[in-house]
């Protein structure tokens, strides 16, 4: 293919191929537990960390990981002790992160609206050889922590309570949660961009629960829907010039539509299934008791 002749497509394609599977994986923990819009708000905070590279001359990525994660830390704080209060503290986090990056990158020497639109929006050309080397790192901590650590991560999503019982040290896995979800958002920024990133979270793994059950089934098939739109994405945008990060989206949901659109039948059957089965339960309950009662009488 042309596009593999060129360096920068070659670590585009790479850092896609990483974002792809990461993304998702962390993605499913935040959709177990209802904190899809997690990944979006990271991003808002992710900004600030970026801008913080420019203004100091430091690699962005890097400081995005450590800004980003201490966002993600009080966002998890908010979370226990926030109670009445919390949504609103979480509102201003999002937005003071947003706006804090806007600030710091206009007053940075190497900061300019074009660097700024390639790390909210994505861009293929931008993916340098130390991006490539870092993305590998982070992906590399994201896939194990996530892989590793699936059946307590998977405890704590279902239930908390239920998984403190047992002996997990629920606070802790929380925690690293919340930082590996906000690795996981500075990994994809440099291929899907900081605004979108929080939709290749959560799509692939929508789109996955429409046809599986199984949270392994899921989890597999999530990654590879993942895989799909991150690589026909980033190589649509190098074709067409067009951001590699709306690219990737939009074909996500397409994805979704399509998936939904043809397990609509199996989704009906499940549903008669059920209802077939609780039907069998309720006739059945009644006939037994009849039965001891009339054993009671004898």
């Amino acid at each position: 293919m042309e596009m593999l002749d060129y360096a920068f497509m070659q670590r585009a394609l790479l850092a896609a191929v990483l974002v792809g599977i990461t993304a998702p994986a962390v993605g499913i923990y935040l959709v177990q537990r209802r904190q899809a819009i997690m990944g979006d708000g990271i991003g808002h905070v992710a900004l600030t960390g970026v801008a913080l590279g420019f203004l100091t001359g430091n690699n962005p990525v890097w400081t995005a990981v450590a800004v980003a994660s201490l966002g993600a830390i009080l966002m998890e704080l908010i979370r226990w002790y926030g109670k009445a209060r919390g949504d609103l503290a979480l509102a201003m986090l999002f937005y003071g992160g947003m706006a804090g990056g806007v600030l710091l990158i206009n007053m940075s020497d190497t900061g300019s609206n074009a660097n700024l639109t390639s790390y909210l929006f994505g861009s293929i050309t931008t993916v340098s050889q130390q991006d490539v080397r870092t993305i590998c790192v982070l992906a590399a901590f994201v896939i194990l922590i996530t892989l590793g650590l699936r059946r307590q991560l998977f405890a704590i999503c279902q239930d908390e309570e239920f998984a403190r019982v047992t002996g997990l040290p629920v606070r802790f896995l929380n925690l690293l949660l919340a930082v590996t979800a906000a690795v996981t958002v500075t990994v994809a920024m440099r291929v899907v961009g900081l605004l979108l990133v929080s939709a290749l979270m959560v799509v692939p793994v929508a789109a996955a629960q429409q046809a599986t059950r199984s949270f392994r089934t899921t989890l597999a098939l999530s990654i590879a829907i993942g895989l799909l739109v991150t690589l026909s994405g980033t190589s649509y945008s190098y074709y067409e010039d067009v951001p590699p990060g709306a690219s990737i989206v939009v074909l996500a949901i397409g994805v979704f539509a399509v998936i939904t659109v043809l397990a609509a039948p199996l989704t009906r059957r499940r549903a008669r299934r059920a209802a077939l089965a609780e039907e069998q339960c309720t006739v059945e309950a009644p006939a037994r008791h009849i039965s001891a009662n009339d054993d009671v009488r004898v």
